[in-house]
Parts: structure tokens; sequence; C-alpha cells
């Protein structure tokens, strides 16, 4: 990997006089419409508003997530053109009125899934969905205003993406979706906590909190998949199973701690079937990180009768129910779903981000490609293609 410097690496402050309170002309990777190529322009960015912040982002990297808004797959979803992108590091370059815990030239990472700090649900210890800033797909402007940071040079608006927009070298967020880090953090694998590794480790150990010595079945290898059984083997399972069409994921998997592979297209009993019986009755967890029913299925009747846990972390965006009688909850299995991996952002990230600093989880093992910017087309097609975890874009 290439060893990028940052602050204490080197990188300057990325504001001064000059542009702190002024608009900033920079490039962005622009879409215009449901699956058009994304477009290099050069867009205006408003300076921050109230409790707001502006950041230089320096990496980001791209999820499926980007790719499904991208494609335009929700309709109710769509708003062109925009600025998509949720996973990147970067730094401050100037914050708007009332933000206090967080200045110019600290090092943060954008959230999609807020923490405000002040609503009912973020006072909670139950959950960390946020009223004000959580996860929302519908969303493309402001809170403050309800407008568009963004514009091209004719001052028409372009759209925000989930809370963040880091497909662009300047962006402004609510400050309740920026994380403060340490300096000394590499920032170009801090960029994964933004979304995929957080989403998937902090599903093993906050929403399910796997135990030592237990099994876990993981239904679809991707980055999120991936991240769960890092997670679960930095907890100590004790067998991972690997669930996948793509042979190919069980050679990486097995870095990431998988110790079984089973491959659903194969000829055979129910899946679900197959792994109760390797199992001696079923696994004690098991993730579906697809975002399809009929898997979703699968993986809670492959957990163990009396207290197995199925954990969702698959985007469904049919209108579709998932079939379930509720006779089978009877039986002590339980489903339940997780969003950013169970994470307060603001308050709990930072932590996470020393412990992938010392080893716990390796980020390095997601990273298999790194691009420049300008070539965020081709990140797309590695990530449709199946050839990457994370391609890393830097700025």
């Amino acid at each position: 990997m290439a060893n990028h410097q940052n602050s204490a690496n080197g990188w300057s402050k990325p504001s001064d006089q000059r542009t702190s309170g002024k608009v900033i002309t920079c490039k962005a990777a622009v879409v215009w419409g449901p699956g058009q190529p994304f477009v290099m322009e050069q867009v205006q960015v408003d300076p921050p508003q109230k409790l707001e912040v502006r950041i230089k982002i320096l990496f980001t990297s791209v999820c499926h997530t980007d790719l499904s808004a991208w494609q335009g797959e929700n309709e109710a979803q769509r708003a062109f053109p925009r600025i998509l992108g949720h996973e990147a590091s970067g730094i401050v370059e100037s914050v708007g009125e009332g933000v206090k815990d967080m200045k110019e030239g600290d090092h943060v990472i954008p959230i999609f899934n807020g923490e405000c700090g002040d609503c009912k649900c973020c006072k909670s210890e139950k959950t960390n969905i946020c009223h004000n800033f959580g996860v929302n797909p519908f969303k493309k402007v402001m809170n403050e205003d309800g407008k568009s940071r963004f514009s091209t040079k004719d001052g028409k608006p372009i759209y925000h993406f989930l809370n963040t927009s880091t497909f662009s070298e300047y962006t402004v967020l609510e400050s309740a979706c920026v994380v403060k880090i340490d300096p000394e953090a590499p920032l170009e694998k801090m960029t994964l906590l933004s979304c995929g590794v957080s989403t998937g480790v902090g599903a093993a150990w906050n929403t399910a909190n796997v135990q030592a010595a237990s099994t876990v079945a993981i239904f679809g290898l991707g980055s999120v998949g991936l991240a769960v059984a890092e997670g679960a083997r930095a907890r100590g399972a004790s067998r991972i199973i690997g669930v996948d069409i793509n042979p190919n994921k069980f050679i990486k998997g097995q870095a990431m701690g998988v110790t079984d592979f089973i491959n659903p297209s194969e000829p055979g009993k129910p899946l679900h079937e197959r792994i109760r019986e390797i199992t001696d009755g079923g696994v004690d967890y098991s993730f579906e990180c697809i975002g399809n029913l009929d898997v979703l299925r699968e993986a809670f009747l492959s957990t163990h009768e009396g207290w197995g846990f199925t954990v969702v972390l698959g985007i469904h965006p049919t209108p579709k129910m998932l079939l379930l009688h509720p006779m089978e909850l009877v039986h002590g299995r339980r489903i339940t779903g997780s969003v950013f991996g169970g994470f307060k952002g603001k308050s709990q990230l930072p932590h996470f981000a020393q412990e992938c600093m010392q080893g716990v989880v390796d980020l390095d093992k997601f990273i298999t490609h790194e691009l420049p910017f300008e070539k965020i087309n081709d990140a797309f097609q590695l990530l449709i293609e199946g050839k990457s975890l994370r391609c890393v874009l830097q700025l």
C-alpha cells in the first residue's frame, strides 16, 4: 500500500484567510442522471453555516451504496445532479457558527449516520440512531436552510448525498456527521471506517456481541461480510462459515478468519440444512449481507434453536416482506437489523479507530485497489465486476 503521509505526517492545514468564509471552487465528480458516467466538474462549495463543517477530502472510496444510488435503483431516492460518496477522510478547512468540538486542521472522517448528542435516541444507550441526523437516503439538502452547499458555475444547485457527498475536493457536512480522530491515524486507512468496516465489525461486536468459541455464518462475502468475519475473528469465534456464489471470495475470506466456505449454487440440500448439519444444529450467529429475502430466510433458519441470532445488514429495496411465521420465533431464534454496526459515530468511533491503529482489526486487507480521483469511473467498474473490496481514490 502506498505510504501517504499526513499531518504529523506532513499534510499542511488546508485553510487560511484566503478561503475561510468564502466560496471555494474545486473539482468534484458529478453524476447527472441514473447510470450516467461521473463527470469531473468545477463546482462551487459554499462556506459552512451554523453547526456545519467544510472539509478538504484527501481520500474517498467506493461502496455498493454509492453504486445503487448512481444506478438509481430506488426511483424515490433519485436526485440529480448529485455528488455521491460517503466513505472518506480529510482535514477540516473551516467550521460554522456554534461548532465547538473541532477546528481548522483537525483530522476527521465523515459519517452518514450522525450523532447530534441531544435527541432522545442519542441519549439512549440502546441505539445509535439519531433523530436529527440519522441515515436518510431521501435527504438531498442541508438541515439549516433546506439548501445545497454545492452549485455549478452558473449557480444551479447540485444535491447532497447521505449527509456526506465525499466525491469532491471539498464538502460541507453537519457537524453531527463529522468525527474527529487521532492526527497520527493513517487517513487512507481511516477512510474505511466511514461505512463498510465499521458496519461489519460493529455488527459482530455491538449488535450481535459475538462470543469467543462461538459459530458464525456470513451470507455474502463483500466488504461488509468480510468485515463481519474480521470482527468475529477478533472476538475469538471458533468457526466462521462464509456463504457466497463466488469461490474466489473464500480465498480473501480466509485472510479475514473464514474457516469454511459454502457455495449455494452447488446442488444439494437447502442451505440452512447444510449449515445445521455441520454445526450440530445451527450456528450461534448469522449475518445477511446481500439484500435478498430468500437469503435472509436461509440465514435465519441456519441458526440454532433456543438462542440463534440473525443480523440483517443487506439493503432490501423491494417492498416485499419477510416470510416469517410467528411460531418460528417462539423457539428462541431472534432477528434484528443493524445500522453502521451499532456504533455511535462521534462518541465511539474514535476509540474504534485507535483499536484499528493497534492492529485489532487489519484495515490493509480491505484495500485492494488505489487510483487517482480522476479514475472514479474505473473504480466503479472494478466494483461492478466484483474485482475490488475497496478502491481508495486519492484527491
